[in-house]
């Protein structure tokens, strides 16, 4: 494998910032310093200008996703070659099994998917339904496969949603695994009734989409969940927070001393809930996506919680559904498949709308788009890092380029882009996966099954002290 010797910019990584070169061999990082030399073969690449920051890392998306009664535009190539464009190196996508489907054999299924991808990628595994079969399940994905988290859904009732039991049961074996158990915060009993009484009122557009999932029903699941997990003393990572509610019910938890840990969606700090009101059915539709969009005033908190360190990580939900399978809820938006892009422009938007508005340092964009999540879910610093040993997995980052997004000009397979029209400055000039140069000035050189499944550790020795804390509290838990 050749090397990759990247002179003149300035290397950003969560912590600080400084003027060195960067040099790979063989998929790693072997020397971080000034005036480094070039080796014989060596491609070098003038980063004079520009920053040399970990490749991002998307912790939340959804390849070639079974759902609603069709299939997600973009597979695990096109999605990650996408990813690799926008200046992202590392997905982490989602099993997902039917309700009493082994998960295992969904695991099986999803790693085969996954074996086109072009970027290096991961899983957390959603737990659907309980028995002692689930149990012993997670063991083998956590001690042998590399799972090191496990999804669930309170929405989505008659389908895949968790009820009580069952986030009770997954969560105390999180805790004995040492794995993160993760939730996508909705009560989905008030979903399925708040869809019911909008329907009645003769709402069957895309606007009643937010209408039945109001803020108040994730702030009621976030707080649920985390009441879950305070009690079984397991840390907990809610998924795309969305409003105020949620964050605030992380912010009091936070500052009470619990480990809960909260995700962002890089569409959620910049759109509003007005697109559904939008006349062409084509374009709300488009935005359809749960939690939705919501009220302006949500994203500047937000904003906040990823400044305060409330809120950990950015995303992208990306699950790319076209305006044909978007028709299917024509004439009723339950029936809408949930999902929008954004694997590509992640970067662009966050550090446009960060970063050049002195909402974010550099370093913060660093933690937020790729170290906090390598850090959280156990691949840091292999993931996540500008050092000696980690993966040469790179973004050179142009802060004075400029794009206009659009779907005219993106690489994900789906026909509409939620940013579409915005114009960014701050891009990827170039992108380095496993020490090879993938995006060079506006050339995608993906390359299919290129990517790694990467296996990611249990948290064995601090879960096991909160496990052991548990247990030595738990007597006196009781007053009588």
């Amino acid at each position: 494998m050749s090397s990759i010797l990247i002179q003149g910019g300035t290397v950003v990584n969560a912590d600080r910032a400084f003027q060195a070169d960067v040099l790979t061999q063989d998929g790693k990082i072997v020397a971080v310093g000034e005036n480094l030399t070039a080796p014989a073969g060596a491609t070098v690449v003038d980063a004079g200008g520009q920053y040399v920051m970990p490749g991002g890392i998307d912790p939340h998306t959804h390849m070639q996703l079974p759902f609603m009664g069709t299939t997600t535009m973009d597979n695990f190539y096109t999605g990650t070659a996408a990813g690799l464009a926008g200046g992202n190196t590392t997905i982490i996508d989602f099993v997902i099994p039917n309700p009493q489907q082994p998960i295992l054999e969904a695991y099986n299924t999803w790693r085969g998917w996954a074996e086109k991808s072009a970027s290096d990628y991961s899983f957390h595994v959603a737990i659907t339904w309980w028995d002692e079969t689930v149990r012993r399940d997670m063991g083998t994905l956590v001690q042998q496969e590399g799972v090191n988290s496990f999804k669930h859904f309170m929405a989505y009732k008659n389908a895949i949603m968790c009820d009580d039991e069952t986030l009770v049961n997954s969560f105390k074996r999180c805790l004995e695994l040492g794995a993160m158990p993760t939730v996508h915060a909705e009560n989905g009993e008030l979903v399925y009734l708040l869809q019911k009484q909008v329907a009645e009122m003769g709402i069957m557009g895309p606007e009643g989409h937010p209408l039945s999932r109001p803020p108040m029903v994730e702030g009621e699941a976030a707080n649920r969940a985390i009441a879950i997990a305070d009690v079984l003393n397991v840390p907990i990572y809610v998924v795309h927070v969305s409003c105020i509610e949620a964050a605030e019910a992380i912010a009091r938890a936070r500052a009470r001393g619990q480990r809960v840990y909260g995700e962002v969606l890089a569409g959620h700090l910049v759109i509003d809930d007005s697109v559904y009101r939008h006349p062409d059915f084509a374009t709300a539709a488009a935005h359809v996506m749960s939690p939705p969009f919501r009220p302006k005033g949500n994203q500047e908190f937000l904003w906040r919680g990823l400044q305060s360190g409330n809120l950990h990580t950015t995303a992208t939900d990306h699950c790319t559904f076209c305006a044909a399978q978007k028709a299917a809820g024509k004439d009723d938006f339950s029936k809408i498949p949930n999902g929008c892009g954004g694997v590509e422009e992640r970067l662009a938007v966050i550090w446009d709308a960060g970063v050049n508005t002195g909402r974010l340092t550099p370093s913060e964009f660093v933690a937020i788009t790729s170290a906090n999540t390598a850090k959280l879910f156990n691949i840091y610093p292999q993931k996540g890092s500008v050092s000696v040993g980690a993966d040469a997995d790179l973004v050179v980052w142009d802060p004075s380029g400029t794009k206009t997004l659009s779907a005219k000009t993106q690489h994900s397979k789906g026909d509409f882009n939620i940013f579409e029209g915005r114009t960014v400055k701050g891009i990827p000039s170039h992108t380095v996966s496993q020490g090879a140069l993938v995006f060079v000035q506006g050339d995608l050189r993906a390359v299919q099954g290129k990517g790694r499944y990467i296996k990611r550790a249990p948290f064995s020795a601090n879960f096991a002290a909160a496990k052991l804390r548990a247990e030595t509290l738990a007597p006196t838990a009781v007053v009588r």
